[in-house]
């Protein structure tokens, strides 16, 4: 059966370090997250000051800021994680 190492099922779609892993603890894994972190740190930070720099430097703070910027973050995260998966050898 293609299970997770984990349990999950359908799971077990993708190889991370020798492991057969679900899509979310693929995303999730060590070996991922030490590149899309970073990744989203920097892309999401130059995207929120290019879309929000202007409020933020005139020191306003509007309640939908409180979505906007954690998406902001959250695009380049699973685009980097995505594509890791897709192209750099942790594929199904």
């Amino acid at each position: 059966m293609n299970d997770c190492i984990e349990g999950h099922r359908p799971g077990g779609r993708y190889q991370v370090q020798g492991d057969r892993l679900c899509l979310r603890h693929a995303l999730f894994s060590g070996r991922l997250l030490r590149t899309s972190l970073p990744t989203a740190a920097v892309v999401g930070t130059v995207l929120t000051a290019i879309n929000q720099g202007t409020v933020l430097v005139d020191g306003r703070f509007p309640d939908d800021l409180w979505w906007k910027i954690p998406m902001t973050y959250s695009v380049p995260f699973f685009v980097s994680s995505w594509s890791q998966l897709r192209v750099l050898g942790i594929t199904r």
